[in-house]
C-alpha cells in the first residue's frame, strides 16, 4: 500500500496594518480604571480593536469570526459593548476582559444601527434587511421584530422615560412606535430623501434629523396625557425652510388626527449645514448638549445645544427690540404687543468647524462637565484623529490632539516581501513603505515613498529596492531608514522586479516594453561618507513588443519567463537572451507567473481566472485549472516544493498541488480583493494584502489536511448559509404583522432541535425499560436487577433522564431557544409538556420552563386543545405552575423589599447615597483633591 501525499493547514495567525476599517462606526469606551475620552473601540475587518489613543496603542482585540464588524455600541454602564455584524449577527462582548458571552441571531443582511435603552437592559437593532428587533440583553432572547420600512434603517433611539422607540431609514420615512403594543403608532413623511441620521435633544421633546440635503430638520414633539385627545391644531411658528406644499399636505394630516393618543411631531424649522452633500453621521454626546454632523467631505460640524434659560433670554432681546421698532414707527403711540416666534437657530447654535486630514466616516464626542468636548474621527483612509475643544469660549477652535496612522498604511498595500530570515515583513502602498517585525507584528521603520508596485530585500536584508508606478527604482536603507537612492528605470510603470540567484543583481519587466538586467555595485560619495553604498549598474537590455507585466528567473538561471500584454508568456535563454518558448492558451493577459525550485514547472495566473501549469523543458500545458471568481492577481510556489498560492479579486487565496492538480485549501478572511502574498523563506509563514487595508498572516501548522474532509466541510459551509437566507420561521395560527418573532433559523438552532429530540427519544427509551423491568418485577414476584443505564446518562454522572432532558435544554442559547423549539415536530410536546409538569413542581428552573411552556402553547394551541389525553396534564400545569410563580415572586418582593430596607438604614447612619450621583461625588472629590495639591505645591 502506497503512502498517500500528505498536506498540512495553512491558519490565520494575525490581522495587522488596519487601523479602523470603513464598514464600522468609532465609539469611544472605557476600560477599568481608565479615564473617559481615552480609549475608542473601531471595527478592523471582523475583529474590534480598543485603542489608546493617547499612547497610539492596541489594547484589546474583540475577536469576530469571518464577517465585518459593521455597527459598535457601548452599553450605558460602560462594561459592555455590542458590535453588529455584516450577516445579521449582534455579539455583545466584555470590555473587561475581552470574552464575547452574549449572541443573537435574527438578521439577513448587514446590522447598520444599535442602541441600549437607558437601563441597558434591552438593546434595539436596524438591518440593511428593513427589519427592526428589540432583544432582552439580561434574558438574552428576542423579544420581537418590528416590520414596517421598505428600506434599510439608519438609526433607532429609545426614549428614556416612554416605552416609545423612534427609527429611521433610507425609505425617507421616520417611524415611531408602541412597544407596549409593538406597531406604528405615526410615521412623518416630511422628508424628501434618506434619512441618515437622528438624536433626540432638549429631554427628548426636539428630535432633530439629517437628510441627503444641507438641512439639519427640527421636529417639536408634545407627549399627550393618555385619553387626551388632541384638539385644535396649534398655530403655526411662522415659515421654515420646509414648509412648502407638499412638506403640509404630508405632515398637517397625522398632526390633527384625533386618533392619535401618545404624542404629536410637527416641524419646528431647519438649520442649514455648511456641506451641499448628504449627511453621513448625526450624533450627540451622551447629555445630548453639543451635536456633531459631518457628510462626504472632511469637515465635521459642530452645534451647540442652548439651555432653555438662555433661549427664553434670546427671545425677551428679540420681544425688545421688536416693541423698540413698534414703537418708534408708531410714534410714540400705543402699539399692538408684537410676536417673536421661536427659531430652531436659537435652539442650536454653531460652535465651530474641524477640518480633518482626510474624508471622515465616523464621529463620537463626549463632552465633560468642565465644558471641555473631546471628539474621535475615524478617517476614511484608515487613520484616526482625536481633537479637543473648550465650549464654554466665544471662538471655540478644535485642537488636534492625536492621530493614529503608524499601524497602518493610508492606501492599498500592492507589494510584499520577506527577509531571508523570515523573520521582517515588507509592505509598500501608495506613499509609505513600512518594515513589520512578523512575530511581534509591530511597524519597526516607515519610510516615504512613490507608489511601489513590486519590491524586494537585498541580500543581506540590509537594503531593499522598490519599483514604482512612474518607473523608477528606488533603494532604501533599513538601518537609517534613508532613501539611498533613486533611479530612472522604465519610461512607463515598473511592473516587476526579480532578484537573479546567483544573488547578483536583479531583473526589472515595465510598461516601456522592455526588461532591464541591473548588477548590484559598491560605491563611495561624498553623501555616504567613508562607508560604501548600494547602487546598480545597468547591464543590459531586451526589447519586446508589448508591455512586459511579470518577470522571474529559473532557480538555475539557465531561463528568463516573461509575461507580456498580448496574453502570452515568453521564455528566452538567460546567457544570449535568445527566444526559447512561448506559452499561449490564455484569453487574457497573465498577471502572475513563478517557477518551482527545481526549475521544471512554471504557474501563471491570468485575468481570465485560470491557472495554467506549464513543462518548462517542452513548453506543454499540464492542466489548466478555473482557479478564482475573479481575475489571479498573485502567484508564488512554496519554497523546494510543488505547491503554489493564488490570490485573487474575489478575496480568496488558494493552495494548489502542481504535480496532482488538486485544490488544496481556501485561506478566506480579506474582506476585499487580495492584490499581493509573500511566502517566507521557510514557507512556513504567508503574508498577504489587500482593498481592506489589512495585512493578514498566515501560519503552517502540523495539522493534516484531508482533502475528502475539506470537501465535506465546504458543503456544509453552503448548507448553512442557504440556511441563513431561507424564511423567517412561521408562527402556526399568527398572521404577518408589524411584530413578528425575533430568531431566525440558523444551523445552530437546527442542531439544538436535533439535540432536543435525541434527549426526549433517550428519555423514551429509558421509560420503557424501567416499565418493563417494574412489570417483570411485579410477575416474578421479586426485585431483580436494574436495567443497564445508558452509557450517556453514566458520563453525566448517573442523572435521571428527565434531568438530562432539563440539561440539554438548559445548554441551548438563550437566543436560539425559541426557534429551536419551534423546529420540534408535534409527537415529542406531549412528552415535554409531562416533564415540564414535573419541573415545575420540583422548582426545577421554573423560569426557563415557563418560558418553553408558554411559546410552546402558543404555536401548539389548536393541537394541544383537542388532544384529550394532554388535558389533565394541562390542568396540572395551571395549577402547579400558577402556585410556583406565586412562590417564587413572594420571595423575590421579600427580598427586595429587605435590601431596600437595609439601603434606607446604611444610608440614614452613614449618611451616604447609595447608586445616586455616586460617580459624579467621586469625580468631585478627585477635583477637590488635586486643587489642594496644586495649592500646596504653589506655596511650597
Amino acid at each position: 500500500m502506497g503512502l498517500t501525499k500528505q498536506y498540512l493547514r495553512y491558519n490565520a495567525s494575525a490581522v495587522f496594518g488596519v487601523i479602523g476599517s470603513q464598514k464600522a462606526n468609532i465609539a469611544y469606551v472605557t476600560l477599568r480604571g481608565g479615564e473617559k475620552g481615552r480609549y475608542v473601540a473601531v471595527g478592523a475587518c471582523e475583529h474590534v480593536f480598543i485603542w489608546d489613543v493617547r499612547k497610539a496603542e492596541k489594547v484589546l482585540i474583540l475577536q469576530g469570526s469571518k464577517h465585518d464588524a459593521t455597527y459598535l455600541c457601548p452599553s450605558p454602564d460602560g462594561v459592555h459593548i455590542a458590535v453588529g455584524y455584516e450577516d445579521g449577527c449582534v455579539r455583545i462582548f466584555s470590555l473587561l476582559n475581552g470574552e464575547n458571552n452574549v449572541s443573537f441571531n435574527g438578521h439577513k443582511s448587514a446590522v447598520t444601527s444599535i442602541q441600549y435603552d437607558a437601563l441597558g437592559a434591552r438593546l434595539v437593532t436596524g438591518s440593511r434587511d428593513t427589519d427592526v428587533i428589540v432583544w432582552d440583553v439580561i434574558n438574552e432572547c428576542g423579544l420581537y421584530r418590528l416590520k414596517g420600512h421598505k428600506d434599510a434603517i439608519t438609526q433607532a433611539l429609545f426614549l428614556k422615560d416612554r416605552n416609545l422607540l423612534v427609527t429611521s431609514s433610507k425609505d425617507s420615512f421616520v417611524k415611531w412606535w408602541d412597544l407596549d403594543t409593538q406597531h406604528c403608532f405615526k410615521t412623518m413623511v416630511g422628508h424628501r430623501s434618506e434619512v441618515w441620521g437622528m438624536v433626540l435633544l432638549n429631554q427628548e421633546n426636539r428630535l432633530l434629523t439629517g437628510s441627503a440635503d444641507s438641512e439639519l430638520r427640527g421636529w417639536d414633539i408634545e407627549y399627550l396625557e393618555e385619553g387626551k385627545e388632541v384638539g385644535e391644531p396649534m398655530e403655526k411658528k411662522g415659515k421654515s425652510l420646509l414648509d412648502d406644499d407638499e412638506a403640509d399636505s404630508g405632515d398637517e394630516g397625522p398632526n390633527e388626527d384625533p386618533e392619535e393618543r401618545i404624542l404629536s411631531c410637527k416641524k419646528a424649522g431647519s438649520v442649514i449645514r455648511e456641506g451641499r452633500d448628504r449627511v453621513v453621521s448625526l450624533t450627540a454626546d451622551p447629555k445630548a448638549k453639543v451635536v456633531a454632523c459631518h457628510g462626504v467631505d472632511g469637515y465635521l460640524e459642530l452645534f451647540s445645544v442652548v439651555p432653555e434659560e438662555d433661549v427664553q433670554k434670546k427671545i425677551e432681546k428679540k420681544l425688545k427690540k421688536a416693541r423698540k421698532k413698534a414703537k418708534s414707527q408708531e410714534g410714540g403711540g400705543e402699539a399692538a404687543d408684537p410676536v417673536v416666534e421661536r427659531k430652531l437657530t436659537d435652539e442650536l447654535e454653531k460652535l465651530t468647524n474641524i477640518k480633518a486630514s482626510s474624508k471622515i466616516r465616523s464621529v463620537d464626542c463626549i463632552l465633560f462637565p468642565n465644558g471641555e468636548l473631546k471628539v474621535a474621527l475615524l478617517l476614511q483612509n484608515n487613520t484616526i484623529e482625536t481633537y479637543n475643544l473648550n465650549t464654554t469660549e466665544k471662538n471655540a477652535t478644535g485642537t488636534k490632539t492625536s492621530r493614529l496612522t503608524l499601524a497602518g498604511h493610508r492606501t492599498d498595500a500592492r507589494t510584499l516581501a520577506f527577509s531571508s530570515d523570515n523573520i521582517a515583513v515588507l509592505s509598500a502602498s501608495g506613499d509609505t513603505v513600512k518594515v513589520w517585525n512578523r512575530a511581534t507584528l509591530q511597524v519597526i521603520r516607515t519610510m516615504a515613498c512613490e507608489y511601489a508596485l513590486c519590491s524586494l530585500f537585498v541580500p543581506g536584508d540590509r537594503q531593499i529596492i522598490l519599483g514604482t508606478k512612474s518607473g523608477k527604482i528606488q533603494i532604501f536603507d533599513l538601518a537609517s531608514g534613508s532613501l539611498l537612492e533613486t533611479r530612472e528605470a522604465h519610461d512607463g510603470a515598473l511592473w516587476s522586479v526579480c532578484l537573479s540567484p546567483d544573488q547578483r543583481g536583479i531583473v526589472t519587466g515595465g510598461a516601456d516594453k522592455t526588461v532591464k538586467f541591473w548588477d548590484f555595485e559598491l560605491i563611495k560619495d561624498k553623501d555616504s561618507g567613508p562607508n560604501k553604498r548600494l547602487t546598480l549598474k545597468h547591464t543590459r537590455m531586451l526589447q519586446l513588443d508589448e508591455d512586459v507585466l511579470c518577470v522571474r528567473y529559473s532557480p538555475d538561471q539557465r531561463l528568463l519567463a516573461v509575461s507580456l500584454l498580448d496574453c502570452t508568456v515568453k521564455i528566452f535563454y538567460t546567457d544570449t537572451l535568445k527566444f526559447f518558448l512561448s506559452l499561449y492558451g490564455h484569453k487574457l493577459p497573465v498577471l502572475c507567473l513563478d517557477i518551482s525550485h527545481d526549475s521544471a514547472l512554471i504557474a501563471t495566473g491570468s485575468a481570465d481566472r485560470n491557472v495554467k501549469v506549464w513543462g518548462l523543458d517542452f513548453g506543454d500545458c499540464h492542466r489548466s485549472m478555473f482557479a478564482h471568481d475573479d481575475s489571479v492577481m498573485f502567484l508564488q510556489f512554496v519554497p523546494k516544493t510543488h505547491l503554489f498560492f493564488t490570490a485573487g479579486k474575489d478575496r480568496k487565496i488558494k493552495q494548489w498541488d502542481a504535480d496532482k492538480f488538486e485544490h488544496i485549501q481556501t485561506l478566506e478572511g480579506h474582506k476585499g480583493e487580495v492584490w499581493c502574498l509573500a511566502i517566507s523563506p521557510s514557507g512556513d509563514y504567508v503574508v498577504s494584502s489587500s482593498h481592506d487595508k489589512s495585512l493578514r498572516l498566515w501560519e503552517r501548522t502540523r495539522e493534516p489536511i484531508i482533502l475528502e474532509e475539506e470537501k465535506e466541510m465546504e458543503r456544509e459551509a453552503e448548507f448553512e448559509e442557504s440556511l441563513g437566507k431561507g424564511e423567517e420561521p412561521v408562527v402556526p395560527g399568527e398572521t404577518k404583522g408589524e411584530a413578528e418573532p425575533a430568531g431566525k433559523k440558523t444551523i445552530e438552532t437546527v442542531k439544538a432541535a436535533e439535540r432536543i429530540m435525541e434527549a426526549l427519544e433517550l428519555y423514551r427509551e429509558e421509560s420503557k425499560k424501567l416499565e418493563e423491568h417494574k412489570a417483570a418485577c411485579e410477575a416474578a414476584g421479586k426485585q431483580l436487577p436494574p436495567p443497564k443505564t445508558n452509557p450517556i446518562l453514566v458520563a453525566f454522572g448517573n442523572i435521571s433522564p428527565s434531568r438530562y432532558v432539563l440539561d440539554v435544554i438548559k445548554k441551548v442559547r438563550s437566543s436560539e431557544l425559541e426557534v429551536s423549539l419551534l423546529v420540534l415536530p408535534f409527537p415529542y410536546i406531549p412528552d415535554l409538556l409531562s416533564l415540564f409538569n414535573s419541573y415545575v413542581q420540583q422548582g426545577l428552573e421554573v423560569e426557563l420552563v415557563c418560558r418553553c411552556l408558554f411559546f410552546l402553547l402558543r404555536i401548539h394551541f389548536g393541537q394541544i386543545t383537542s388532544n384529550h389525553m394532554l388535558l389533565s396534564v394541562i390542568d396540572d400545569l395551571r395549577t402547579n405552575t400558577i402556585s410556583k410563580v406565586r412562590e417564587i415572586r413572594d420571595v423575590l418582593g421579600f427580598n427586595s423589599a429587605g435590601l431596600q430596607f437595609l439601603q434606607r438604614e446604611i444610608e440614614s447612619k452613614e449618611d451616604v447615597m447609595f447608586f445616586a450621583d455616586a460617580t459624579d461625588r467621586f469625580e468631585e472629590k478627585k477635583r477637590k483633591r488635586r486643587k489642594r495639591e496644586r495649592a500646596i505645591l504653589t506655596i511650597t
